[in-house]
C-alpha cells in the first residue's frame, strides 16, 4: 500500500534524518520526498512511502509525532507514480489536441496534487462544465461539500475546507470557468499545491489560445 505523509519538523541538521529513522522502523519505505515549505525555522515535507500489507495510519501518526519537535498533518493514501511527471504528460497531452485542452486538465490535474477529483465550472454561474471520472455527478444544493458556487468563484487560486473536504478553487478566465478540486483524505491543500496547479492552468490556457 502507497501512503503520502504530511510531516512538519525543524529545519535543523538531522531533523529529515529522524523523520526517515522512525519511518524505516515502522517498515515504510520512502520512494519520494517532496519539500513544500521551509521558513520560520519549521521544515514541511511530503513522503511517498510504500508499507507491505495495510498499515494503521493512526498508529504511523503516533510513532511520529512522538519524535520531539515532529508534527503530522497528514496520512492518506495515494495513487502517486513516485518519479514520474504528470505535469509533462498533461501538457504533452493538451499540446496534441488543444481543442480538448481544458477537458484534459479537468481529467489528469487531480493526480498533481494529490486530489481524489475535479470539476470546472462556468464563471457565468451556469454550473458544471466537466468533471473528472470520480467527482460527484450532480452539485449538492448549487455548490460542492457545502460550499456554495459563488464562494469558490474566487478571484484568485485558494485553498478552502468544508467539513470533511478539502478544496482548491483556481479562476480560469479564459476559458470562463473556475477549476474546483477537492479531496476527503489528508490536510488542507498547501499554498505549494496551489501554486503548482496554478501554474498548470496557466500553461494550458496559452496553449488553447495559441
Amino acid at each position: 500500500m502507497m501512503l503520502r505523509l504530511r510531516v512538519s519538523f525543524p529545519d535543523r541538521p538531522g531533523a529529515l534524518g529522524q523523520v526517515a529513522r522512525v519511518l524505516g522502523t515502522l517498515g515504510a519505505d520512502i520512494l519520494q520526498v517532496t519539500v513544500l515549505e521551509r521558513e520560520t525555522g519549521r521544515a514541511v515535507d511530503d513522503f511517498v512511502v510504500s508499507w507491505p500489507g495495510s498499515p494503521d495510519v493512526a498508529a504511523v501518526a503516533d510513532r511520529l509525532s512522538a519524535v520531539p519537535g515532529i508534527r503530522v498533518e497528514g496520512v492518506w493514501p495515494t495513487r502517486e507514480v513516485p518519479g514520474a511527471a504528470p505535469d509533462y504528460d498533461l501538457i504533452r497531452h493538451v499540446a496534441s489536441d488543444p481543442s480538448r485542452a481544458f477537458v484534459t486538465l479537468v481529467d489528469a490535474v487531480p493526480e498533481l496534487v494529490g486530489a481524489e477529483w475535479a470539476v470546472a465550472l462556468s464563471a457565468e454561474g451556469e454550473g458544471l462544465l466537466h468533471r473528472s471520472w470520480q467527482a460527484p455527478e450532480a452539485l449538492e444544493d448549487g455548490g460542492i461539500a457545502g460550499v456554495k458556487l459563488a464562494d469558490l468563484a474566487l478571484l484568485r487560486p485558494a485553498a478552502l475546507s468544508s467539513g470533511s473536504h478539502q478544496l482548491m478553487s483556481i479562476p480560469v478566465p479564459d476559458a470562463g470557468m473556475h477549476l474546483v478540486l477537492a479531496r476527503t483524505q489528508g490536510p488542507s491543500f498547501h499554498r505549494a499545491e496551489v501554486d503548482r496547479a496554478s501554474r498548470v492552468v496557466e500553461i494550458v490556457s496559452i496553449i488553447a489560445g495559441a
